[in-house]
């Protein structure tokens, strides 16, 4: 839905699709699929990634799978596969908006809810923060379920947090590089980076883990020169290890000053519905993506 649009309108666009999959997933799934992705779905034989991710979300459930892609809960998991020390600075975690001191607050921070998508708070100088503006907002999104606008069943059962951590930035002030990794059953097989986030010359590459360049549009821009990380060996080695057990994990990461910091995990990506140019690799990707196991079983 445009931005355009009225908010009323979009909210009856959502709950008219969320009543459409409680009585028919199958169908809403398969609609919305052709409608977004350009194809027809073969959610009985799916071949390629975007057809698995629909597979996953409809018939594969991991109670731990909500535990990571809760932003909050997900520090434990990190903890307990003893990668503790990639996590960001956590300065408070909150229930309500109201209960936050900004002044007990450092001048810098970024906010955002452990249940969504998109919903942060960028805090570079809070003296030039309205907060009570903000206050409303954040509560605003604390009611909002991710859930019922992309379907994607790990945020159902999440308990909305608020939580606000340190703000990642270089000595340089330079734009961060984003790097997520798709892993299969434990295996890093591709490598996305987003750079120049938040300006309009945002760019979006793919790389295999040999850091070749895939000549793949996701988004507009690319970027073919980015330069490969010497960091890059220890995110792959850490994708590996908070993926395994998984079919189909993202795991993201940012690099700053040669450290690097774990910034969340994803089951969906764009909820499976992607609009890769060329879609070879919508194929090539989903060749890497066994899910064999679990088609016996449905």
């Amino acid at each position: 839905m445009k931005n355009s649009y009225p908010s009323f309108i979009i909210k009856i666009f959502y709950f008219i699709r969320y009543i459409s999959f409680c009585l028919w997933p199958k169908f809403t799934i398969e609609f919305e699929f052709k409608r977004l992705v350009g194809y027809k779905l073969h959610i009985k034989n799916p071949v390629t990634y975007n057809e698995k991710i629909q597979y996953l979300m409809l018939y594969w459930y991991d109670p731990l799978a909500t535990i990571c892609a809760d932003k909050y809960l997900v520090r434990d998991y990190v903890k307990e596969r003893g990668l503790g020390f990639l996590l960001n600075d956590l300065y408070g975690v909150y229930d309500n908006a109201d209960d936050i001191d900004i002044n007990n607050l450092p001048n810098e921070f970024v906010l955002k809810v452990n249940h969504g998508c998109g919903l942060n708070l960028i805090c570079n100088d809070k003296n030039n923060l309205n907060w009570e503006s903000e206050k409303k907002k954040i509560n605003k999104w604390m009611k909002k379920s991710h859930y019922y606008d992309s379907l994607e069943w790990v945020y159902k059962d999440i308990k909305p947090k608020i939580i606000i951590e340190k703000l990642i930035k270089t000595k340089d002030n330079e734009s961060l590089n984003d790097y997520k990794v798709l892993c299969f059953n434990g295996e890093p097989r591709s490598i996305m980076v987003i750079s120049d986030r938040g300006t309009e010359t945002m760019k979006v590459d793919f790389f295999d883990t040999d850091w070749n360049h895939i000549n793949v549009i996701f988004y507009g821009l690319q970027n073919s020169m980015l330069q490969r990380p010497k960091e890059l060996d220890e995110i792959l080695e850490y994708s590996k290890i908070l993926s395994k057990g998984f079919p189909h994990m993202r795991v993201d990461f940012y690099i700053v000053d040669g450290r690097v910091i774990f910034g969340e995990c994803t089951f969906f990506p764009a909820g499976g519905k992607v609009s890769f140019e060329p879609i070879d690799y919508d194929y090539e990707l989903g060749r890497y993506f066994d899910i064999t196991n679990l088609l016996n079983k449905n």
